[in-house]
């Protein structure tokens, strides 16, 4: 028996039928597309030049370690440029117009789906001869104000991360060689003759007066305090006893004590010493726009080489870099011998993203006195915090592993020079002279984890990863919380197809990186950044 259907219901049928074989592949077309995407990244930042405004049509060129792709983009109007649906990786990132300077970072970690901030600043280049061998000349009066201090959640860095911490590194070990105190040697004997009179003679002004002075240059300062009040209440109106009790509370710690005894002391003596006392204590109790008021009038009062520091000091730990520049500038043409000024001058150009007059400043302080090894080290950090040596920094490296052949940070320091000196054709040699001399810095400090870490990225670029792997595992027993070594152990594990150890260390990474960026976030707020305005031109914008 035949059923015959009716046109329409024939049609519906057929129509449900096609809909039925439409659903299923658009289904099967879903499911495809929610397969997992290969994990991509951005890096992205903003252009600016030396006075912070956007540089347009700036180009930027990406470079991805261990492999033959490159990227390239350009600014737009604001100074912006974004590269997106990169793969996890290692890139140097350079920045180049006509008219400026490069700008480069050597060193970009970007974790899966990681999103990259990568600031930099182009600096325009000298226009003659003259201009590139002589400093500035500035006259007595700065050419700067400084009119208040701002919140630092806007504050921006020039670079990665790791060029951010670098500058910071730098400003606060600029200001600890304004801290150096040299303690006088003892001499029991004169203080046993002191402490005798003073008993004796409690009233005596003298020797409770010579006593406070000695225990001040003897590190003591708690206890000369006594001594001096004693002398203060024999003769109140001396200046010098009143100092040094103003000194003594604060080496001691009494802060606030001290900069009381020394504002009542400011009322009748203008003094450059006393003004740089309270800019010491006003720092220390964070009132850092007086802080820099007083070292400013100190150094206007006593141009001292101490003085003119201290100024230039206070204004790169709060992220001030072109002042800061100006007076290390005119601090090392009046001290042309003071290393410690061509060092401050070297991190100020740092902080303002002129890496190249940077390493050359720090560079001169190293000629200077070839066997201090404080300007190698601000090498060291420069070329560690992913920037490109130059060859002449690294020649001075050579130097300091030549005068101290033993210090695990010289052989280090040399090493990591000669790596990010060499190119694509290096030959075994030198890979083995780098490896003689991590392996070198090692030994001679086992818990270099530094040095550890850089053998590995010398062994994975030999794709040797099972060495590799060796090498960040010892890095990471020295400093578990080395962000760049669990980047790297990941890579490692990926390369020999360990894939659940290549993500935990990824996901290990990705919380220290999150923890270290909080990290900056509170040193930011601790440390205030002023707002300076410099003379004929406007103050830059602060949100």
């Amino acid at each position: 028996m035949i059923f015959l259907y009716p046109p329409r219901l024939r049609f519906d049928r057929l129509t449900r039928l096609n809909l039925m074989v439409v659903s299923a592949f658009l289904l099967s077309l879903c499911g495809i597309a929610q397969e997992p995407a290969p994990p991509a990244s951005i890096v992205h930042g903003v252009i600016r030049d030396a006075d912070g405004k956007p540089v347009a049509q700036a180009s930027i060129l990406l470079r991805k370690e261990g492999s033959a792709d490159n990227f390239t983009a350009h600014t737009d109007t604001q100074g912006r440029y974004s590269f997106t649906r990169l793969p996890d990786g290692v890139y140097s990132l350079r920045a180049t117009k006509d008219g400026y300077g490069d700008a480069q970072v050597s060193a970009v970690f970007v974790g899966p789906q990681e999103s990259k901030i990568v600031d930099l600043t182009l600096r325009v280049q000298q226009r003659s001869q003259e201009s590139t061998t002589s400093d500035p000349q500035f006259s007595d009066q700065p050419q700067f104000t400084v009119g208040g201090v701002t919140d630092t959640t806007n504050l921006g860095g020039h670079g990665s991360d790791t060029v951010a911490r670098t500058r910071n590194s730098l400003a606060k070990d600029t200001v600890s060689l304004g801290e150096t105190t040299v303690k006088a040697p003892s001499d029991a004997a004169r203080e046993k003759g002191l402490r005798e009179i003073a008993e004796l003679q409690p009233a005596d002004f003298g020797a409770n007066h010579q006593l406070g002075q000695l225990l001040i240059a003897s590190g003591r300062a708690g206890e000369a305090i006594p001594f001096l009040e004693r002398a203060a209440t024999k003769d109140p109106a001396n200046y010098e006893n009143a100092y040094d009790l103003a000194l003594a509370n604060a080496q001691a710690g009494n802060y606030a004590v001290a900069r009381d005894q020394a504002t009542k002391l400011l009322a009748t003596h203008d003094q450059a010493d006393l003004h740089h006392l309270l800019g010491d204590v006003d720092e220390k109790l964070g009132d850092s726009l007086e802080a820099v008021r007083h070292y400013q009038r100190a150094a206007e009062l006593d141009p001292s080489e101490s003085h003119l520091f201290d100024w230039g000091a206070e204004l790169l730990l709060h992220h001030i870099p072109e002042p800061a520049v100006e007076l290390f500038s005119k601090g090392s043409r009046l001290f042309p011998s003071s290393a410690r000024m061509l060092l401050g001058l070297g991190a100020a150009y740092f902080a303002g993203g002129a890496y190249d007059e940077a390493m050359q400043r720090i560079c001169r302080a190293s000629d200077l006195d070839p066997n201090d090894p404080v300007p190698y080290l601000f090498l060291g950090q420069i070329e560690q915090g992913g920037i490109a040596p130059s060859s002449d920094v690294v020649e001075r490296l050579h130097r300091f592993l030549a005068l101290q052949p033993q210090n695990a940070d010289a052989n280090y320091y040399y090493a990591l020079g000669l790596w990010k000196l060499r190119n694509a054709a290096a030959e075994k040699r030198d890979i083995k002279q780098m490896e003689s001399l991590l392996k070198t810095a090692i030994r001679i400090d086992p818990n270099h984890a530094r040095a550890a870490l850089q053998l590995g990225i010398v062994h994975s670029g030999q794709g040797a990863y099972n060495e590799a792997i060796s090498d960040y595992r010892k890095a990471l027993d020295a400093d578990p919380q080395m962000e760049e070594a669990h980047y790297r152990l990941a890579q490692a594990y990926r390369q020999i197809g360990d894939s659940e150890k290549s993500k935990e260390e990824l996901r290990v990474y990705g919380q220290l990186a999150k923890e270290s960026a909080q990290k900056q976030d509170r040193e930011r707020h601790e440390i205030k950044q002023f707002v300076y305005t410099l003379r004929d031109r406007p103050a830059p914008h602060v949100q």
